[in-house]
């Protein structure tokens, strides 16, 4: 096996995000299947792009019947100098510059920053590096419901506005604690929020639906120098992958099984290149063999698992498990 091997992050779509909301602002009421045919997209992926919009806190809101369809509360509107400060910041934290937007749409937003009024733009450029998007999973989790935690709105305005908070904290093992934090800023994995934030013991990640309060101070955050938030967004996920994973396993897998792969295996796989026989190398990270032939064993023949020979002999010992249960 050798090879160049990528992380796959995907692409997140800010800037059709945004095509979308003006796409509202200039009709008025706008179906799922017409918002597909402007954006050359599915119907299904018109519906989620409308729901996010909804979700990220931009008024949006769906009308059954016969003239139904999807709209902006309040009506129509071109003028983006009509949104509220509220839906001004919710439009650039869905659609800002840290969510990989394309060069495109952040000459746009740029642009729209202009043509705010002048109350509402520290807010909105502040919004506009206050989120990162990553749209892969962990791989060892499942991605959070539709619903937007309880207390995602105020960790918002704080980063926004940079004010420090009094937060009340559930942790994994169950202690509930309260803690004044710098918030710093959001971020949003497979629809699972989270906030970066700097503490009395250093840097730390929170869960934002673990979060039970959110105290305003009225106290400024104190943000260092050199804070990015891309790059402290990395260091975390490169920390949770390598602390959860301690073995790699390395296969060929069938180029047709590689998109739902990415969607379930999440930053945990990585892609290489493509053999003489048309398959691709993947390497795959886990933390226990058995455990990963267990989970990768459902792939079957779209996935052959070349090394670790320990990996193998279990999709051996499950195979014929398997057969002799099922026949």
């Amino acid at each position: 096996m050798c090879g160049r091997f990528t992380r796959d992050n995907g692409p997140v779509r800010a800037d059709r995000l945004l095509s979308v909301l003006l796409l509202l602002q200039a009709r008025g009421t706008v179906t799922a299947a017409e918002v597909a045919e402007e954006m050359e997209v599915s119907e299904r992926t018109a519906r989620r792009d409308l729901e996010a919009l909804a979700m990220a806190g931009v008024p949006v809101y769906s009308q059954r019947g016969r003239n139904g369809g999807w709209r902006l509360v309040g009506g129509a509107r071109t003028d983006l100098t009509g949104l509220t400060a509220d839906e001004a910041r919710a439009l650039f934290l869905v659609a800002g510059p840290a969510s990989a937007a394309t060069p495109q749409v952040k000459a746009a937003l740029r642009k729209l920053v202009q043509a705010l009024p002048e109350p509402f733009r520290p807010a909105a450029e502040a919004a506009s590096a206050a989120v990162v998007v990553d749209p892969m999973g962990w791989g060892h989790t499942r991605p959070a419901g539709e619903h937007p935690p309880p207390h995602l709105d105020s960790l918002q305005k704080a980063v926004v506005h940079g004010e420090q908070v009094d937060l009340g904290y559930v942790a994994r093992s169950g202690d509930a604690t309260t803690r004044r934090v710098h918030p710093l800023g959001l971020a949003a994995k497979r629809g699972v929020w989270y906030l970066v934030a700097d503490t009395e013991a250093g840097s730390r990640t929170f869960r934002v639906d673990r979060v039970t309060s959110v105290d305003p101070t009225g106290e400024p955050v104190v943000r260092p120098d050199d804070f990015d938030l891309d790059a402290a967004w990395a260091s975390v996920t490169a920390e949770v992958v390598a602390r959860w994973s301690s073995v790699t396993a390395r296969g060929l897998a069938d180029p047709e099984r590689l998109e739902i792969m990415r969607m379930v295996l999440g930053a945990r796989l990585r892609i290489g290149p493509t053999t003489s026989d048309g398959r691709v190398q993947v390497e795959v990270e886990g933390g226990h063999p058995y455990g990963m032939a267990a989970e990768l064993a459902g792939w079957g023949a779209t996935l052959e698992i070349v090394e670790p020979a320990e990996m193998r002999d279990h999709l051996a010992r499950i195979g014929a498990e398997l057969v002799a249960a099922y026949g």
